[in-house]
């Protein structure tokens, strides 16, 4: 039988894909790479056309393999894919590492750059990108150092993994059982239901709450309960570290230092001071110092108000607040101001809804029409598939979306690459996307419904879908949202939220599940109303982060190791207002850290908030749904993929350099 990730034509056969297929797929795709290479540079006088077209063809190949493995991985992580899998990242980064460090290769780019005078801006680009790649993973070090780096790359591959594993482990572990029916008092019905669900499931009496976000959400933001709050944030805040219930048993102490450590010394074996340094070689943003400027400046102007709104909430509870009373209580003072909440949005935004209204925005705004597409393989039956097709009729790209948080999918809500946009044989191909969410799944006979919150995380992760799969690029290196700038990737996606709070697109995708009601009017005043409130406390709390991604990495020594819980600390004591308790390990759970992308780039989520809410007051000065500014939007930012410099895109778009301006003024806080 036919390997199925071997093939190279249409969708991954999901349903076909076993553990098994993994190791030998990899592993022919890779010795494929090496010999094609090998050839190529047989070749004398290389051009586009005869050694990067081909060299972009091996990566789409490549990728093709990988991506549906990858994604079950994050999505089914099952011990026999996830051994599969685990043996399969050390070769794949000992061929990433091995194709940037081949010297004639890297001659051979260059001589592609200096002699082909032929070269549009888009190639010139891609190969500017890629001579920085081969100078980021050594290329120009002497034999010992290269290996070293690839030793490390190897080592940082499993080691970012295991923290992952680790964490995702420890999460489906967690379990907060209630038998006693006045704990769930003021939890809403549905995660109640849920609960009993789960505990008949696992034949237990009473009501399990899982681990995962939805679960713990309900009861930490509603649960009148004091000891049942502490017992449920307790055991999220210490996953995978050594405090809490099941302190030490997937603890990631240990793999947090030895992922600093290996980050530092490749980045010391590059000539750079620290990783941070290494890491914003790729990035908008200059220096660490920049960075840290622009955080702390951020934090300047929020903790005020940060500082006024925990007063009013401590003053509003009427006595001093622990940390897992901070939702609980949060949420009685925005129900008291605003008299709305979380769970009277709920039944205006069933999924199906929101789904076929976002899909109704991008419309009206980019002439995108998405249609639903049955009879897909997919990795779960509640995985749909959707096709985007252009004003002119033409396809341009596809995605699966699976929304719903089940036992061995990552927690948290991403999109991904599926399939990159390229040209073949005077062909395109169309890209696909992953978007994925962990979202509340409909309970009893009621279709799932999402809080206003999920709502706008849907159109964060599409906005990112949109990136990808609207590209006109053809290599796919620098095609959708490959090839951008890291801190400019989140522009799309933190630009789709905004939409979330418009009256003329909130009736697109709000109705009633029962009656079909659009979101009243009174009630939509009052949710716009509430989209300030306690914007100092998210802003400071977004910054704790940055700041302390930012400093872990640009302050690590090998002699003193990470100090991790102290440099948390320290941020915490400079920018934070909500007391953390002694056990909490929110660092042990910060996957976007310590498990891959993010590393001293988390800043990005803050440094792209000024791009997309610069861009979106574009569309509040020229109309809201104006098509006239979507299809600028479009031909500038999501057409263009890393194929311009993010700037330059925004500068095309805008007229002129982003200012901080909008973003104050969209979160409410004074400059």
């Amino acid at each position: 039988m036919k390997n199925p990730l071997t093939t190279n034509d249409g969708l991954p056969s999901f349903s076909a894909i076993q553990p098994e297929h993994v190791e030998p797929a990899l592993d022919s795709v890779l010795a494929e790479g090496r010999h094609r290479i090998a050839s190529l540079l047989s070749v004398d006088r290389p051009t586009f056309e005869s050694l990067i077209e081909p060299l972009e063809d091996l990566e789409h190949r490549l990728n093709r393999t990988w991506s549906p493995v990858s994604h079950l991985n994050a999505v089914r992580n099952e011990e026999a894919l996830r051994e599969s899998y685990n043996r399969c990242l050390p070769k794949l980064s000992d061929y990433e590492t091995e194709l940037r460090q081949n010297d004639r290769l890297y001659r051979a780019w260059l001589a592609v750059q200096e002699n082909d005078s032929q070269l549009d801006p888009v190639q010139r680009r891609l190969i500017d990108l890629s001579l920085r790649s081969f100078r980021l993973a050594g290329v120009a070090l002497e034999a010992g150092d290269k290996e070293r780096f690839r030793e490390l790359m190897q080592e940082l591959t499993t080691l970012q993994a295991r923290f992952e594993e680790n964490l995702l482990d420890a999460t489906n572990a967690g379990l907060c059982h209630v038998t006693d029916e006045l704990q769930l008092s003021g939890i809403p019905q549905r995660s109640v239901t849920r609960a009993a669900a789960e505990a008949r499931r696992r034949d237990l009496e009473g009501w399990v709450f899982s681990l995962d976000y939805p679960a713990y959400r309900a009861i930490v933001s509603h649960a009148d309960s004091n000891p049942l709050r502490q017992e449920m944030y307790t055991a999220w805040v210490t996953r995978a570290s050594d405090q809490g219930p099941e302190a030490g048993r997937w603890d990631n102490t240990r793999t947090m230092e030895a992922i600093l450590a290996a980050r530092h010394e490749a980045a010391r074996l590059l000539g750079y001071p620290n990783f941070a340094e290494y890491s914003l070689a790729t990035k908008m943003a200059e220096s660490p110092d920049q960075v840290r400027g622009f955080l702390e400046d951020l934090a300047r102007r929020s903790h005020d108000a940060a500082s006024e709104e925990f007063a009013e909430l401590q003053h509003f509870a009427g006595h001093e607040l622990e940390a897992w009373d901070v939702g609980y209580y949060s949420e009685k003072l925005r129900r008291r101001k605003f008299s709305i909440s979380d769970e009277e949005l709920r039944p205006y935004f069933p999924v199906e809804r929101v789904i076929s209204g976002m899909f109704e925005v991008v419309n009206e705004l980019f002439g995108i029409e998405v249609r639903q597409r049955e009879g897909i393989d997919v990795w779960h039956p509640d995985v749909g598939f959707y096709e985007a097709y252009g004003a002119d009729g033409a396809l341009r790209g596809s995605f699966y979306v699976d929304l719903y948080a089940r036992p061995a999918k990552r927690g948290g809500a991403w999109m991904d690459d599926c399939i990159g946009r390229t040209r073949r044989n005077g062909s395109v191909i169309k890209p696909v996307a992953y978007l994925s969410c962990n979202f509340m799944p409909p309970v009893g006979n009621s279709p799932a419904l999402l809080t206003h919150d999920e709502v706008v995380t849907l159109f964060h992760e599409f906005g990112h879908v949109l990136h990808h799969i609207l590209t006109t690029v053809d290599y796919p290196s620098v095609a959708g949202i490959n090839g951008v700038a890291w801190d400019a990737v989140e522009l799309p996606s933190q630009f789709m939220e905004n939409f979330c709070w418009c009256e003329e697109t909130v009736e697109m995708i709000s109705g009633h599940y029962q009656t079909g009601e659009p979101l009243p009017e009174e009630v939509f005043d009052r949710l716009v109303g509430s989209r300030g409130f306690q914007a100092g406390m998210q802003m400071v709390r977004q910054l704790e982060f940055a700041l302390f991604d930012l400093r872990i990495h640009a302050e690590y020594r090998p002699g003193q190791g990470g100090r991790i819980l102290e440099i948390l600390s320290e941020v915490r004591d400079q920018v934070a207002v909500v007391p953390a308790p002694e056990f909490n390990r929110f660092a042990h759970g910060f996957a976007h850290v310590f498990g891959g992308g993010y590393a001293a780039g988390y800043y990005s989520y803050k440094w792209a908030e000024v791009l997309s809410a610069d861009a979106f007051a574009a569309f509040d000065d020229e109309g809201v749904l104006s098509r006239d500014t979507g299809d600028r939007f479009l031909e500038c930012i999501l057409q263009r993929g890393g194929g311009v410099d993010p700037m330059k895109a925004f500068v095309d778009f805008r007229g002129r350099k982003p200012t901080i301006d909008a973003l104050l003024h969209y979160s409410g806080i004074g400059g």
